[in-house]
């Protein structure tokens, strides 16, 4: 990447008990980008965070701030602030006091700070809060005062770990739409970690889906949510189908016990591979509908979710979600067909057990 002001190479940590929480990391991160790692517990997400800020030290391999190894840097000597979880805001000042803690104890001149303290604030829409006390806040304007206390200090990467984790749903939703506003206006370089699709998919200009220490798939939210390159990220990045399938040939595969048009090729041919549907792809036909050579199935479930239904439909051994703005009732049968761009073909070692574990809970 021309831009990187952040460049990860082969970053390993292994814990003393043996455990390998990076196995081997390299990113390149954009000035100005908000890049997000998302993953479960335990994928490696915040370790990587605590290595970029200095806090975890790797076993092996380089991070490049603009070209120069800061792994042997402590954290005060990078350009880099931190956002915890708790925030770690001071209860005995009040909010302008909490912000201008970093300029204070650098011992800058008073009027600059205030007038740079004033300025934060209005970027994080706290404007008339500078005398209130942090114990007064609510979790949200908390959050705030912790991202306008790191912003003042200039930094030129900003890493937020899991920040909107405290919140309930309705100002989560909320400060996802602030903190990518807050981005654009300061033109700092995020790096958010989260295990929070929604939240990675709203802010992100790319997105590290990573698991077992190790970033499975790079990409904008549009393509790691419509061409996953793993059953893994497909199932972690919304809901899916995962099927198992065969490629008959090139663009044209077998599942459900029916042939589809597909786009993918390069599998060989009569392969083993699995299937990616979304829910929102698969569409229902009358039964008596004229389409021919397509599943037929039976709705097993219907539950109402605001913007669309979700339906499980039962097609010979397999039971598929569906979503749909119609309604089908349960005991309805129905044809399945779905678009060929909207098939994702995988070799069959890029699904793991655990994944078609879950679809096989899911359908009982």
């Amino acid at each position: 990447m021309d831009n990187a002001i952040l460049s990860i190479r082969d970053l390993r940590v292994v814990f003393e008990d043996g455990f390998v929480a990076l196995g081997g990391v390299s990113l390149d991160i954009g000035k100005n980008e908000f890049v997000t790692l998302l993953g479960p517990s335990g994928c490696g997400k915040t370790t990587l965070l605590r290595c970029i800020g200095g806090f975890e030290k790797p076993t092996g391999g380089e991070i490049l701030y603009k070209g120069e190894n800061i792994v042997p840097l402590p954290p005060y000597k990078r350009a880099i602030n931190t956002v915890f979880q708790r925030y770690a805001l001071f209860p005995h000042l009040n909010v302008a006091q909490n912000v201008a803690f970093g300029p204070d104890l650098r011992g800058e001149d008073k009027k600059k700070t205030a007038a740079e303290v004033s300025r934060m604030l209005e970027m994080v829409g706290l404007t008339g809060y500078e005398k209130r006390k942090i114990a007064s806040l609510s979790g949200g304007q908390q959050q705030r005062v912790a991202i306008a206390r790191a912003l003042i200090n200039q930094p030129d990467v900003l890493l937020l770990d899991e920040p909107l984790a405290a919140l309930d749903l309705k100002l989560r939703r909320e400060m996802q739409l602030e903190l990518k506003r807050i981005q654009r206006e300061s033109g700092i370089t995020f790096i958010f970690v989260t295990h929070d699709q929604e939240e990675a998919l709203t802010m992100s200009d790319r997105v590290a889906v990573m698991r077992a220490g190790e970033i499975l798939q790079l990409g904008t939210p549009e393509d790691i949510y419509n061409e996953p390159q793993s059953a893994f990220v497909a199932d972690f990045i919304g809901d899916s189908n995962i099927l198992e399938g065969t490629m008959v040939r090139d663009r044209l595969v077998r599942f459900l016990g029916c042939e589809f048009p597909c786009v993918d090729s390069g599998f060989g041919e009569n392969a083993a591979v699995d299937i990616v549907v979304r829910p929102e792809d698969l569409k229902l036909k009358p039964i008596d509908d004229p389409a021919e050579g397509v599943p037929q199935g039976v709705v097993e479930s219907l539950l109402f979710k605001g913007v669309h239904y979700e339906m499980k439909v039962r097609a010979g051994s397999s039971v598929l979600l569906v979503h749909s703005t119609h309604a089908r009732p349960v005991g309805t049968q129905v044809k399945l067909t779905v678009a060929p761009e909207d098939i994702q073909v995988m070799h069959k070692s890029d699904c793991s057990p655990d994944v078609l574990r879950r679809h096989a809970d899911r359908a009982k």
